[in-house]
């Protein structure tokens, strides 16, 4: 059974950077696509972005497109979401999920959220 434990979040000013990380026990990450996604107060789960077998395989929300970037070191069986350029309305619980490689696009984990497996989020809040 994989396991995942989300890091890293925080309060944060606005403009601000926070680094959340998603690391892995149980079973190895690299079998997986990874997605983080975000629930704010009175909203539901949004998609913020996935990624595949690489770094070079990504999807991004376009609210954080030029802002965040995820990536993954699998030899840490960690995923990773570096966030510049915080906004209050990044303010959320992010949980980072994940589905076996081979069942889906990172579009569709993203856009469908249809993640199995799922970790029990990092709060992060961007306020002045």
């Amino acid at each position: 059974q994989l396991q995942l434990v989300e890091s890293g979040g925080g309060l944060v000013q606005p403009g601000g950077s926070l680094r959340l990380s998603c690391q892995g026990s149980g079973q190895n990450l690299e079998d997986y696509k990874i997605g983080w996604f975000r629930e704010a107060p009175g909203k539901g789960q949004e998609g913020v972005s996935c990624i595949g077998d690489d770094n070079d395989n990504t999807f991004y929300a376009e609210s954080v497109k030029g802002r965040f970037t995820i990536s993954r070191d699998n030899a840490k069986n960690t995923v990773y979401l570096d966030m510049h350029s915080l906004e209050p309305d990044d303010t959320g619980v992010y949980v980072c999920a994940a589905r076996g490689r081979i069942y889906t696009t990172v579009q569709n984990l993203c856009v469908r959220n249809i993640g199995r497996y799922r970790g029990q989020g990092t709060q992060v809040t961007v306020s002045p």
